[in-house]
């Protein structure tokens, strides 16, 4: 049985990162993006991230960061894996030499069929794995998913169950759905189990977990 890994993203504090681990996530995301309401500093962030447990891996998260601010953000943790979610070139997320994830910002809507995922699976094929999102004004929590049913999942260029991680508007009631229809190494969940933007509720990371394992035990 495959079993797809889970990250819970945009954490701000030590409660929440606790109960995201002891829930059963295999990652946890910090926003180093300052306009973003779940944003941390690159301290704050080390704070979080010394907390983590072995196995449990920190992801930054930078949106058309400065290449100084990224590498200073790594030098405080080393363990983690870069995100990058904004307008960055595959040469941009190549130049520090660590495994990353680099977000694909489909549109919603029937226009999501006319982006060009394989094209951009190809471009970035130095990335660990391309990060499934909706693509809306801003850069990511925006609680919105694109049609899952516009690209060709099965292609080899794609490789869902071992590169592409869901993520956009995921939540309890729908990531089983998501699952089923994609079948993705991973799945990227923050709207979706916040009782505000930045404070995660237990309770929802616990039934969006939950949902992860029941929808792996039916494929």
């Amino acid at each position: 049985m495959h079993r797809t890994r889970i990250k819970i993203c945009g954490l701000t504090r030590e409660d929440d990162v606790a109960e995201t681990v002891a829930a059963g996530a295999d990652a946890v995301g910090f926003v180093l993006y300052p306009p973003s309401p779940r944003a941390v500093s690159i301290t704050r962030m080390a704070e979080l991230a010394r907390t983590l447990p072995a196995f449990v891996t920190p992801v930054l998260l930078f949106v058309n960061a400065d290449p100084a601010e990224v590498r200073a953000a790594v030098d405080v943790a080393p363990q983690a894996l870069l995100q990058f979610h904004g307008d960055e070139t595959p040469a941009y997320c190549a130049q520090f030499q660590r495994p990353y994830l680099r977000a694909a910002r489909i549109p919603t809507g029937p226009a999501g069929a006319g982006f060009d995922l394989l094209k951009y699976a190809q471009d970035f094929a130095s990335a660990q794995a391309i990060l499934l999102d909706a693509h809306i004004e801003g850069y990511g929590g925006g609680g919105q998913s694109f049609d899952w049913n516009a690209f060709p999942w099965s292609h080899p260029q794609l490789n869902a169950s071992s590169r592409l991680v869901l993520s956009g508007g995921l939540t309890p009631a729908n990531v089983a759905d998501g699952i089923q229809r994609v079948r993705p190494w991973a799945v990227d969940v923050s709207s979706g189990v916040e009782s505000a933007k930045g404070i995660k509720d237990p309770q929802r990371v616990t039934a969006f977990i939950e949902a992860v394992r029941q929808a792996d035990a039916q494929r």
